[in-house]
């Protein structure tokens, strides 16, 4: 029989499948003996049970109804009695943290009937009619579908009637009006009273959250974190604890480590007589943590034990929600907490150091993504525009963009290339797609632990929380700052959230210290303990990893970078790139040649460029193998557009201006030539053949290059790669007139110059007939750029703009199969050609240098399946050697706990 329903005694933090994150460690929590208020948890598979057939499970009510019934005898009080009600609170909790994407409501149970009961109970008028005009807003909004602004907009009347700012300055009469208001919003909007019954609140308040699932920022967070859409929410039903009774009572968020930076120590925002959902929210500026050392020093004290229990019960930065309740304090919350990436890798080492964790599980705490943020520029110490406004450093980085006031004109200008800084007082978990958009975030609310920190943090966005200075007027689109400066929307702004300062106008930025480090220009010396966490990182997952890593370079610029980056070779030189500029004359003439004499001059031309082209590549690469791809592009790419010739043709035909011979005949040959579908035409080993010594003279220019370079004293590795293949008769073609001329030219000089002859898999035919082509191939690398256009059918540079964001936008891609391998049909078709190839020739080097190369998730499936090396930009190399150790770690894990 399914169970539904589980108390929190019964489970422990390894049920997250199934209880989600909350409860899991709601239930740890409970099991460790710490101060958990009573509940129980409601299991994802209701949730999906719920999701797929619009209903709850049969069995699910009663199950509710007897875990209730427990909950009112442990509290000795019942749901919504009038005299002493039980009031709950009913929270989302996925398996993967999604900060304020789904729903919460607080204070289920009260009603008109019981909050005179809660006030009598509790001492407090003012405190009973708080709370039940939060359950109004938060039941109106989550529940009932009410515009929250509506609220927000009542409150802040409220306020201004009082001559205030602050909800603490509202009195009961106050409250009790503001609660009268609120039902008549919720009557006049929905058509229906506020339900007084608070089995129907309890019983609504979970479809609620099972539906919130699928709410539109739940789903845009999912693809943003790719978090697969089927697992569903867990639903978390908890007694209530007040931390708005009073200025003996607050709320609070605290972490074991500082998350922006990963200093050791004890972070946080703390804020009396008011309920959770107030810090998150950003509703007033927070007290920081250790505040509350001097407000309440015994519960200072308590907590501080329990953050140190937890952090070494977890191994990890621990997340925390906490409640004082009259001078007691009550765990609400804790997870393994987000953090910046500089942060992931600082606290990863410590977490070594003490003894908590090994090295092996320091560089799985860290991914390739987090490394990426860290090597991008942040700002320099010379800044010519003026700083505004000081807030706090919620989330690292340097982040330039015109100010904008709302999500949907951030989505707007950036949809067009413009570069944006999301303003707001404080952002809503409905904020994320303009956050998601804008290039960093600033708020004039909230604090490290607001909504805008937390998302911002865990999707690497720039933030700075909590500029107060700052007067923000998203109606008229405007924020002003101390001394009345302006900052209108299109006004360029800098924030700076390693030191949370704001500017007036582009602040120039500077080189990471972390790419310093990769170009040996800084040393981990103990000057920068980031870096020294990333050398550490870095050199063990380079110890751990079985992927060689190399990169695709076209120069010896390039070359030179990748190998400072830590690139074993060059897994992908493109040949064309040489033949751009000024050179591309030479290549029209070659094309164009109608007779040997033509052709042959062409050629002769061309050879010294390549062959210089081709040692300085080698020298910067001595001693490292060199995959140089033979010229691959489409014909068109080198003769003159069709079109403008045939104008400026006819145009000169039409006013009796000259057309020569040649330039007739151009347009003959250009027409000839002409394709329909360049991408799928002549390019390639097809092209090779066609032209007759063209790959001739590539090869000629490789092998006479190496011959110089061996002459210097070097030790030049090339590896000849041929393009487009689709069947082995092409590669056995190509191989025969290769070798031939390696032979030549090895009899010329005296010196010997091996080199491999391997192809390109790019084409689904090469893969499917893998093994066939490796009986002439040295090595297959597989060009996953072009597979994945072949396999799906896609001409990438139409359809991204096109139609993939609305892909994207209903689920039928979690991510763009450009960015990420699609493991399921492309992947197969290599998985295909690697294990085709390897039954043919055991021995055959296997690599991959199309962009998926460089993204993290697709190293770890090249990995999986057996691949030798992974190619990828140089700026990308040592993210796919942080990756490849990652993997290779992470399978000697799964390995371990399958035996």
């Amino acid at each position: 029989m399914v169970i539904y329903v589980y108390d929190f005694h019964q489970g422990n933090k390894e049920l997250k499948d199934l209880l989600g994150g909350k409860g899991a460690n709601l239930a740890e929590m409970t099991k460790m003996g710490l101060p958990v208020p009573p509940g129980f948890t409601i299991t994802t598979e209701a949730c999906r049970e719920y999701l797929a057939h619009g209903r709850e499970p049969d069995a699910l009510r009663d199950e509710v109804t007897a875990h209730l019934h427990s909950l009112e005898q442990a509290m000795g009080k019942s749901l919504g009695q009038a005299d002493d009600p039980l009031l709950v609170s009913v929270r989302s909790g996925a398996k993967f943290s999604m900060p304020g994407m789904m729903d919460t409501v607080l204070n289920i149970g009260l009603s008109d009937a019981s909050v005179a009961g809660l006030a009598k109970q509790s001492g407090s008028q003012r405190f009973a009619w708080d709370s039940y005009r939060r359950l109004l807003a938060m039941f109106g909004q989550t529940v009932l579908g009410v515009d929250g602004e509506l609220f927000g907009q009542a409150l802040d009347a409220a306020k201004k009637a009082r001559a205030t700012t602050s909800d603490l300055d509202l009195d009961e009469t106050d409250l009790r009006g503001l609660t009268e208001t609120f039902k008549t919003i919720i009557r006049d909007q929905t058509g229906r009273d506020f339900p007084q019954d608070p089995r129907e609140q309890l019983d609504s308040a979970i479809r609620a959250v099972f539906e919130s699932w699928n709410g539109g920022r739940a789903r845009l967070y999912r693809r943003q974190e790719r978090i697969p859409a089927d697992l569903g929410t867990a639903v978390n039903i908890v007694a209530m604890v007040f931390g708005n009774l009073g200025m003996d009572s607050g709320t609070g968020v605290a972490f074991t480590r500082d998350p922006g930076n990963g200093e050791q120590g004890s972070y946080g925002d703390y804020l009396q007589n008011a309920q959770g959902e107030d810090v998150v929210a950003g509703i007033r500026n927070t007290l920081p943590l250790t505040a509350l050392a001097s407000i309440d020093p015994p519960a200072y004290a308590q907590l501080l034990a329990i953050m140190t229990t937890l952090e070494q019960h977890y191994r990890d930065l621990c997340d925390i929600e906490f409640t004082v309740e009259r001078n007691k304090l009550w765990m609400l919350q804790t997870r393994v907490g987000k953090r910046t990436a500089g942060a992931a890798f600082r606290i990863a080492t410590q977490l070594v150091d003490q003894g908590l964790i090994s090295m092996d599980e320091a560089v799985t705490r860290v991914t390739g993504a987090q490394l990426a943020q860290l090597m991008f520029p942040r700002f320099g110490p010379a800044r010519s525009a003026e700083k505004i406004a000081q807030g706090m450093n919620a989330s690292p980085g340097a982040a330039v963009g015109q100010a904008v006031f709302d999500s949907h004109r951030a989505v707007e200008l950036a949809a067009a290339g413009t570069p944006v800084i999301l303003v707001r007082r404080e952002t809503t978990p409905d904020d994320l797609d303009g956050m998601i958009a804008a290039q960093g975030v600033l708020t004039s609310r909230g604090g490290k632990t607001s909504h805008a920190a937390v998302v911002a943090r865990g999707m690497g966005r720039t933030c700075v929380c909590g500029a107060e200075e700052i007067d923000v007027d998203t109606r008229a689109r405007r924020a002003v700052a101390p001394g009345g400066v302006v900052i209108g929307e299109g006004d360029v702004i800098s924030i700076d959230g390693s030191s949370g300062a704001v500017y007036l106008g582009e602040v120039p930025v500077v080189p990471s210290p972390v790419v310093q480090y990769f170009e040996g220009t800084l040393l981990a010396d103990g000057s920068d303990p980031l870096v020294d966490a990333v050398h550490r990182i870095i050199t063990h997952a380079d110890e751990a990893r079985r992927l060689g890593v190399r990169a695709n370079a076209d120069t010896a610029d390039d070359a030179d970078r990748a190998r400072r980056f830590g690139a074993a070779g060059i897994g992908l030189c493109r040949t064309e790139h040489m033949f751009l500029g000024e050179r591309r004359q030479l290549v029209e003439r070659l094309i164009l040649a109608d007779d040997d004499e033509a052709r042959q001059a062409a050629l002769l031309e061309l050879l010294p460029l390549q062959r210089d082209d081709f040692v300085a590549i080698f020298t910067a690469m001595d001693g490292l193998p060199v995959t140089v791809r033979l010229i691959d592009p489409p014909l068109h790419e080198f003769l003159p557009d069709l079109t403008e010739l045939s104008v400026r043709l006819g145009v000169a035909a039409a006013t009796g201006q000259p057309v020569t011979d040649g330039d007739a005949s151009l347009l003959a040959a250009v027409r000839r030539l002409h394709e329909q579908n360049p991408m799928l035409g002549l390019r390639g080993v097809r092209l090779g053949l066609l032209i007759p010594g063209l790959f001739a003279l590539q090869v000629r220019a490789i092998a006479e290059a190496a011959v110089r370079c061996r002459q210097a004293g070097g030790d030049p590795r090339p590896e000849i790669m041929v393009p487009l293949v689709a069947t082995v008769q092409e590669l056995e073609v190509v191989r025969e007139q290769a070798e031939q001329v390696l032979r030549t030219v090895a009899a010329e000089t005296g010196v010997d110059v091996p080199a491999l002859i391997g192809t390109m898999i790019e084409v689904p035919r090469a893969a499917l007939t893998a093994g066939q082509i490796a009986e002439a191939a040295q090595f297959f690398s597989f060009g996953t750029n072009d597979l994945t256009q072949m396999g799906w059918g896609f001409s990438r540079d139409d359809v991204e703009s096109s139609f993939f964001s609305r892909y994207l936008d209903l689920g039928i891609f979690g991510v763009s199969p450009f960015e990420s391998l699609d493991r399921d049909g492309v992947g197969q078709l290599v998985r295909i050609a690697v294990e085709a190839g390897r039954a043919t020739q055991p021995k055959i080097k296997l690599g991959v240098c199309g962009e998926h190369g460089g993204d993290p998730d697709s190293v770890h499936f090249f990995h999986q399946i057996g691949l030798d090396y992974v190619s990828c930009s140089p700026f990308r190399v040592p993210i796919a050697r942080l990756e490849a150790g990652r993997a290779a770690i992470l399978d000697r894990a799964e390995q371990t706990e399958a035996r």
